[in-house]
């Protein structure tokens, strides 16, 4: 994230969309280039897919620009609506959609759920107040990790979004279904009027903060994909070789490599290894074109892959053979 783009002027699109059954492949494959398309738009920082879960049946869709002004130029192109154009025959209804503006957190390896309310503004203070004895209440409740209230966004969302986040699905869904929230929910009947969906990303924590060490939006899955088979590959191998004079049945070798290489990775691998060598690719400066970034890191990915393979045939072949 560069010094122009901070943390208060990121602008979060969050998309619902239910898709008819039996067309998920190909509405993924039209998603999927839906993003390739935004992607080249000015102030485009990541975008991430999540797909139906039990607790909400619709796509998520987040898309996240360096400000408002580069949202609104990507909502309302000719690109988008065209793609939606093309799309609607995997629509299952009416797509929802919220827009936020500020220093959202991405979503860590948790559930992140996103409500969206229309308020009166005769009511905006008696609402304030039941967002407050909402967030009290669900504050007490196992796995609970946090909770943002964003306003509406002039000109492009008459909508208030509140974001909460639970650490698993389980006790996301203990909140939804408790008898506290059903009272508190009775309570703001005149707020009864409301969306919500969840969101997952499960390599969050591995891409969570800058350089700097301050919190940037995840990049998109397909980046996160490959930076985690970049850091991946040199991990297992060297695991593997550290543990084969263990001479370990395969059942155990792979029990204990795996959580070695969990714990590698997250702890050293992906924070001092893969973060640093793809940081730029990984989040772009919003100043240079999203082409030229792409070409940069897959050229970096390529180099790294010959080195590591070179360096593992030499070690596996020439200078030590495995046991």
């Amino acid at each position: 994230m560069t010094a122009e783009t901070s943390a208060d002027n990121i602008a979060t699109v969050i998309i619902g969309q239910r898709v008819h059954a039996g067309m998920a492949e190909q509405f993924e494959v039209w998603q999927k280039d839906l993003n390739r398309a935004a992607a080249g738009y000015a102030g485009f920082l990541g975008t991430e897919v999540s797909a139906p879960t039990a607790i909400h049946p619709e796509w998520v869709i987040v898309y996240r620009f360096d400000s408002i002004a580069h949202v609104q130029a990507w909502i309302n192109s000719a690109t988008r609506q065209d793609f939606l154009e093309r799309g609607r025959q995997f629509f299952d209804g009416p797509g929802t959609q919220q827009v936020v503006s500020g220093g959202i957190k991405p979503p860590d390896p948790l559930l992140t759920v996103v409500v969206s309310h229309r308020v009166s503004d005769d009511n905006i203070e008696e609402f304030l107040a039941w967002q407050d004895r909402l967030r009290e209440v669900e504050s007490t409740f196992e796995g609970f990790r946090g909770t943002e209230l964003f306003r509406p966004v002039d000109g492009v969302q008459d909508e208030w979004t509140t974001l909460y986040r639970f650490d698993s699905a389980a006790h996301l869904d203990t909140w939804l279904t408790s008898p506290e929230r059903q009272e508190l929910l009775a309570e703001g009947r005149r707020f009864h009027d409301f969306e919500l969906r969840t969101v997952d990303n499960s390599f969050g924590s591995w891409f969570a903060f800058d350089e700097n060490g301050n919190e940037a939006p995840p990049p998109s899955d397909t980046k996160t994909a490959i930076a985690v088979w970049v850091g991946l590959y040199p991990t297992v191998v060297l695991l593997t070789l550290a543990l084969s004079p263990l001479k370990m049945p395969l059942w155990l070798g792979l029990l204990v490599g795996n959580l070695l290489s969990s714990f590698i990775m997250s702890f050293f691998t992906m924070p001092y290894y893969v973060n640093r060598l793809l940081s730029r690719w990984l989040r772009p400066p919003a100043d240079v074109p999203a082409a030229k970034i792409n070409a940069q890191g897959l050229a970096i990915v390529a180099a790294v892959t010959v080195f590591w393979v070179v360096v593992f045939y030499l070690v596996t072949t020439q200078i030590w053979s495995l046991p």
